[in-house]
């Protein structure tokens, strides 16, 4: 039997349900806190709980739940812009309200899945204020489906819990994507996706088959919806320019049931230089399954500061077959067979990134981060090897900062193998590896900071002479401001000073797709993609997606949601 209601009475309940879930806002909440949460009950079939998923000062739970997952301290000190409030959502209808409630309030969104930006782009507006944070957290359900060797993934899932919950299905089966465990998968995916099997599967966004997405109006658009212009700009295009990923499908791929790790550390005066050298030359050509990255730091070694290479290395296939590999392509690092460890797969995914060996594989579900710190970043790509004169200098300018991080990943096999524009991470084919630069430190003073920036600024001016020109490229998922930055409304030409260095030609079609689909640049922040004006657009045709393919959002208590 069903119930039904006259328009009266259904606009009396709803109105006497809005007032209930208020109350407890009545006292703290201004006007556009209010004005949202009723925009948002009116354009949505479901609302969670108030008290379950919306935080604003001076809800105790606001700090916590906006520093929970904020990875670069820097961003988090007073002089820093605030979200008027985090919103984090359990259902689509939510998140399609949440769309049209930041247009028709004029308050902007900020979307955040893991938090890991670098700059802070997911939790920090530079360029326009009142903002909302839109914090996907709550939203990390993993359905893995073996017979397809698929899985659909949330986008607030952490890449660890991905990791996690395929291995719980099958030993032999994983993902190729990040070695930081704590990344969440909705903008990790967006940016590329690399990891330690990239050599052999490529990245994230090589094995993703399907997505689902909010666009600029609101609706739910899927990859046969969507077009594969869209669809190919949301895999490495960059986070936050094209629309709310709310999933995306990938496909799984074979793994080893046993692998083998090794991390085997060199000093300068134990040839680390002549070791480089060497890695340089090969590393990019070595067996697939063998990935080899460089970790730099500088050590204190029997009283003297000194740089400490780490050799870091995934196997896929057991401890015999890689001394054999490594005897045979790179003798010179003395690799003992007491140096490698036999492990599962999801074991190796805790080892690269840190933890302990033994430690459990359940820790993956806390998507905790090792790493939280007060840091600049920056990164280059590397396509011929530097002379050993250039490491000699390189050296010196990192025995000069306190706790300098340098990382070199390898590129080769299955990256060279893939063009550089079916997506729009372009870094493939010649280049040898990347390197990512870090400066960390402990406190929030402003002359600390000033000494860190202007060190990695120094170190990365060093370096110029030695990596990619014209452009000098960089990883969109790395992000750093100092390459520019947008104004609220920037324009293609001020925007190509980063875009081209992220994305090299491919930087134009993702302008394109962006046009098309976000022409008002609704999704926008200092490193978007921005649409070409509107001049430019005359004669085009609007961005109309397949008829019977939306995801429509509800608006008032009439519509429903399909």
């Amino acid at each position: 039997m069903v119930t039904c209601l006259s328009s009266s009475s259904t606009s009396a309940i709803f109105s006497l349900f809005i007032l209930y879930l208020l109350l407890p806002l009545q006292a703290t909440s201004n006007s556009i806190q209010q004005a949202f949460l009723q925009c948002l009950y009116l354009n949505s079939e479901f609302v969670s709980p108030v008290s379950e998923s919306f935080y604003a000062p001076p809800n105790p739970s606001f700090r916590s739940i906006l520093n929970s997952t904020a990875q670069n301290l820097r961003y988090l000190t007073p002089p820093n812009p605030k979200p008027e409030f985090i919103f984090t959502p359990f259902f689509d209808p939510e998140i399609q309200a949440s769309v049209i409630c930041s247009k028709q309030l004029n308050i902007h969104l900020r979307l955040r899945s893991g938090g890991h930006d670098y700059e802070a782009l997911s939790y920090v507006s530079q360029i326009e204020i009142p903002f909302f944070i839109l914090d996907l957290s709550k939203r990390r359900s993993v359905t893995v489906d073996l017979k397809d060797e698929s899985a659909w993934i949330e986008a607030g899932a952490t890449i660890g819990e991905v990791y996690y919950r395929i291995s719980q299905k099958s030993r032999t089966h994983g993902f190729p994507a990040g070695l930081c465990t704590s990344l969440g998968i909705g903008g990790h995916i967006t940016g590329g996706a690399y990891g330690s099997m990239m050599r052999k599967y490529g990245l994230g966004v090589d094995n993703v088959v399907d997505a689902r997405l909010v666009d600029a109006n609101g609706r739910i658009l899927v990859r046969e919806c969507m077009g594969e212009d869209l669809f190919w700009a949301i895999r490495g295009g960059g986070g936050a320019s094209f629309g709310i990923i709310l999933s995306w499908k990938i496909k799984l791929v074979p793994v080893p049931a046993t692998v083998t790790v090794f991390t085997v550390g060199r000093t300068l005066e134990q040839g680390a230089t002549k070791l480089v050298n060497r890695w340089q030359q090969l590393a990019h050509k070595l067996d697939e399954d063998l990935f080899i990255r460089l970790l730099f730091q500088v050590v204190n070694a029997s009283g003297k500061m000194t740089i400490q290479v780490s050799f870091n290395s995934l196997f896929l296939g057991n401890k015999e077959r890689l001394f054999r590999v490594m005897k045979e392509s790179f003798p010179e690092l003395g690799l003992e067979r007491k140096d490698c460890i036999e492990m599962s797969w999801i074991q190796s995914v805790l080892y690269i990134a840190g933890y302990p060996i033994g430690q459990s594989p359940e820790i993956l579900l806390e998507g905790k981060s090792l790493f939280k710190n007060f840091f600049k970043a920056k990164s280059d790509f590397v396509k011929e090897p530097i002379p050993e004169t250039g490491l000699a200098g390189l050296w010196k300018m990192l025995l000069k900062e306190d706790n300098p991080l340098m990382i070199w990943t390898p590129y080769g096999g299955m990256m060279s193998r893939i063009s550089e524009s079916s997506t729009p991470f372009p870094h493939r084919n010649g280049t040898l590896f990347k390197i990512q630069y870090v400066a960390t430190w402990q406190d929030a003073k402003k002359d600390t900071e000033a000494k860190h920036m202007s060190w990695v600024t120094k170190l990365y001016d060093y370096m110029a002479a030695y990596v990619s020109n014209y452009p000098r490229v960089a990883y969109v998922n790395y992000r750093d401001l100092d390459l520019g930055m947008n104004l609220k409304n920037t324009s293609f030409i001020d925007a190509s000073s980063w875009g081209v260095k992220y994305f090299k030609g491919n930087f134009y079609k993702l302008v394109l797709v962006k046009t098309m689909v976000d022409p008002d640049n609704f999704f926008r922040h200092e490193q978007s993609i921005p649409p070409l004006s509107f001049c430019a657009l005359e004669g085009r045709d609007k961005f109309t997606p397949a008829l019977g393919c939306l995801g429509a959002p509800s608006v008032g208590a009439s519509h429903g949601y399909v």
